[in-house]
C-alpha cells in the first residue's frame, strides 16, 4: 500500500510540475502541502475565532445585534461569488503568482502587462497589510488580556504595544521561513483547534447566559446604531466591516499551489472550503455573541480595548474569559504565520517577475528549507514599519479598510477580464463554473468594487463630520483619498495631490519597463517536463488544463 502511495505522490508531482512548467516556471519548492492540509491552511488563514472576536465591535456599533448576524451574511453570500471565480481561475493557473498571473494571461495584450503589475501591487500591498494587521490585533487582545488578568491595574499603551507586535513580528520571522512540511503540519494541527474553539465558544455563549440572555427576535433583527452616522441603512452596510475583514486572505491557496499536491483540483477545493468554513463558523459565533450582547451601551462604553473581551468576561467571569481569550491569541498567531508565509510568495513571484526593486533577493529561495527566507524577512520588515500606525486613534478602521480595499482591486481585476476579453481564450481546469462563470464573475466585480468604496469610509464613531474626516488615516493609496475626500470637498488637498501624481508617475513608468510574467524555464525543460508527465498516460493534465 505504501508503495502505491509512494507512486502516485510521484506521478502527481510530475503532472504538476509538467503543468507549472507550461505555464512558463520551474519547480523549485517541495510539494508537502497534502489536500486536507492545503484545506487547513486556507482556513487558517482566516483565523475564525480571532478575527471575529477582534472584529466585533464593527457590527456592534454600527447596527448592534442586527450588524451581528445580518451583517455577516450578506457580505458572505457576495464573497462566495468571489470565491467560487477565483478558484475556477486558480484551478486553470496554479502558481505562486496566482491574481497578477491571471491578468496578464487574460487581459488584452497591449495592456497585459500594466494591468498585470497594478493587480501584483494591489494584492502585495493588501497582504502586507493584512499580515500587519493580524499582529496588530493580536497585539491588542494580548493588552486587553492584561489588563483583565490585573483588574485593570495594568492598561497598556501605544509604545508597549507597539512592543509586542514588533516581538510577535519577530516570532513570525523564525517560524514562516520553516520548511513547508513543517508550515502545513502546523496548519492542520491549529485547524483543528479552530474548529473546536470556535464551536465550543459559540454554544457556551448562548448556553451560559441562561434566562438573562437576549430574545431570539432581537439576537437576529434588532438594530442599534451607536456608529454616529445618521442613516441606519448606511450604518448597516459599515456593519459589513467584519465579515469583510475577516473574510480575505483566501486566495492564500493559490499562492501556495506550488507547495501543493495535484494542485489544479487542491488549490480550487481550499479556497472554497476555506471560505464556505468560515463563514458558517463565524456566522455561528456571532450568534452566540448576539445572544450574550445584553447591554450595548455597557459594551460601546467598557475599558477595554476590544468589547468582545467584555462579553467573554461578563459570560465566563475573569478565569473563563483568560482561557478563551488565550486560544482566540493563540488561533490568530497561527493566523499571522499563514499570512506571513502566503505574502512572501506573493513577494517571491513578483521578484521572479522582476516587479520589486531589489528582485534579485526576494526571488532567492533557500537550498535547505526550499523556501523563499529573504521575502519572509522583507514582508516582515515592511510590516514593522506599518505597525507604527498602532499611535493613530483610527488605526484598526485605516488597516482595515486598506487591506480590504487593496486585496478586493487585486481580486475583481482578473474575474473582470475573465469574463470579458479573455473569455474566449480561456480554458478552465478540472474546476470550473460552465454557465454559471460570467453572471458569478459579474456579481463578484460588482460586490469587490462595492466592498472597496465602502471600506474607505470611517467606522470609528468619533468621526462624525467632513471636520473630523480630514484626520482619518487613508495613507495607503491616492485613490482611497479621493474617494473618501471629495464628498467633503478636499481635493485641493495639497499632500492628496502629490500622492496621485506619484501615483500616476509609477503607473505611467511601469507600462515601459514591466513585461508582464517572465519565464525562468527553458522550451527544452517544458517538452521534458510534459514528456515525463505523460508517460504512460494518453493525454497530459497539461493538455487538459493549459492556457
Amino acid at each position: 500500500m505504501s508503495e502505491r502511495i509512494l507512486q502516485r505522490k510521484a506521478e502527481n508531482q510530475l503532472h504538476d510540475d509538467a503543468l507549472l512548467a507550461s505555464l512558463g516556471y520551474k519547480s523549485e519548492f517541495k510539494r508537502d502541502f497534502s489536500t486536507l492540509q492545503t484545506v487547513a491552511y486556507a482556513f487558517s488563514i482566516m483565523g475564525v475565532c480571532g478575527a471575529v472576536s477582534t472584529t466585533y465591535f464593527f457590527p456592534l456599533i454600527a447596527a448592534g445585534h442586527l450588524g451581528l448576524t445580518i451583517g455577516w451574511i450578506i457580505p458572505s453570500l457576495f464573497v462566495l461569488c468571489v470565491a467560487l471565480s477565483l478558484a475556477e481561475l486558480t484551478s486553470a493557473m496554479p502558481t505562486s503568482a496566482g491574481l497578477y498571473f491571471f491578468s496578464a494571461k487574460l487581459a488584452p495584450p497591449k495592456y497585459a502587462p500594466l494591468i498585470s503589475w497594478i493587480t501584483g501591487w494591489s494584492n502585495l500591498t493588501g497582504q502586507v497589510l493584512l499580515f500587519c494587521s493580524v499582529d496588530f490585533v493580536a497585539a491588542d487582545m494580548i493588552v486587553t488580556g492584561i489588563a483583565v488578568g490585573s483588574d485593570g491595574r495594568v492598561i497598556l499603551g501605544p509604545a508597549p504595544t507597539f512592543g509586542i507586535i514588533l516581538a510577535l513580528l519577530f516570532s513570525h520571522a523564525i517560524v514562516c521561513p520553516s520548511n513547508s512540511r513543517t508550515l502545513a503540519r502546523l496548519s492542520l494541527f491549529t485547524g483543528v483547534i479552530n474548529v473546536a474553539t470556535t464551536i465550543s465558544i459559540a454554544i457556551a455563549l448562548i448556553v451560559v447566559p441562561g434566562s438573562e440572555r437576549t430574545s431570539a427576535s432581537d439576537a437576529f433583527s434588532l438594530l442599534t446604531n451607536n456608529s454616529g452616522w445618521d442613516n441606519n441603512s448606511w450604518a448597516f452596510i459599515l456593519s459589513f466591516t467584519s465579515a469583510m475583514w475577516a473574510l480575505t486572505g483566501y486566495d492564500a491557496a493559490a499562492h501556495i499551489s506550488e507547495e501543493t499536491s495535484s494542485a489544479a483540483r487542491t488549490a480550487p477545493l481550499a479556497i472554497l472550503s476555506g471560505v464556505i468554513g468560515v463563514e458558517v463558523l463565524g456566522l455561528l459565533l456571532l450568534i452566540g455573541a448576539s445572544f450574550a450582547t445584553i447591554d450595548i451601551p455597557h459594551l460601546v462604553d467598557t475599558n477595554l480595548g476590544m468589547p468582545m473581551g467584555q462579553v467573554y468576561l461578563d459570560t465566563f467571569g475573569k478565569k473563563g474569559m483568560l482561557a478563551v481569550w488565550s486560544l482566540c491569541i493563540f488561533v490568530l498567531w497561527v493566523n499571522g504565520v499563514s499570512q506571513g508565509v502566503d505574502a512572501s510568495r506573493v513577494t517571491f513571484a513578483l521578484a521572479r517577475d522582476n516587479a520589486l526593486p531589489g528582485s534579485r533577493l526576494w526571488k532567492q529561495v533557500h537550498p535547505s528549507t526550499k523556501t523563499p527566507v529573504y521575502a519572509v524577512w522583507l514582508v516582515i520588515s515592511l510590516s514593522a514599519i506599518i505597525a507604527v500606525l498602532v499611535w493613530s486613534d483610527t488605526a484598526l478602521s485605516s488597516l482595515a479598510g486598506a487591506t480590504v480595499v487593496g486585496l478586493y482591486v487585486s481580486y475583481a481585476i482578473p474575474i473582470f477580464f475573465r469574463i470579458t476579453s479573455g473569455h474566449r481564450t480561456f480554458k478552465p481546469g478540472p474546476f470550473n463554473l460552465g454557465r454559471y462563470s460570467r453572471p458569478i464573475g459579474a456579481i463578484a466585480v460588482l460586490w469587490s468594487l462595492f466592498a472597496s468604496v465602502v471600506l474607505l469610509f470611517p467606522l470609528d464613531p468619533r468621526i462624525h463630520s467632513s471636520k473630523d474626516m480630514s484626520n482619518y488615516d487613508s495613507l495607503f493609496s491616492s485613490t482611497s483619498e479621493k474617494l473618501i475626500k471629495v464628498p467633503y470637498r478636499l481635493r485641493r488637498c495639497y499632500h492628496m495631490r502629490c500622492a496621485h501624481a506619484f501615483g500616476s508617475i509609477v503607473v505611467l513608468s511601469a507600462r515601459k519597463w514591466f513585461k508582464g510574467p517572465v519565464p525562468n524555464i527553458t522550451p527544452d525543460e517544458v517538452v521534458k517536463s510534459d514528456s515525463a508527465s505523460t508517460e504512460g498516460d494518453d493525454e497530459s493534465p497539461v493538455e487538459k488544463s493549459r492556457i
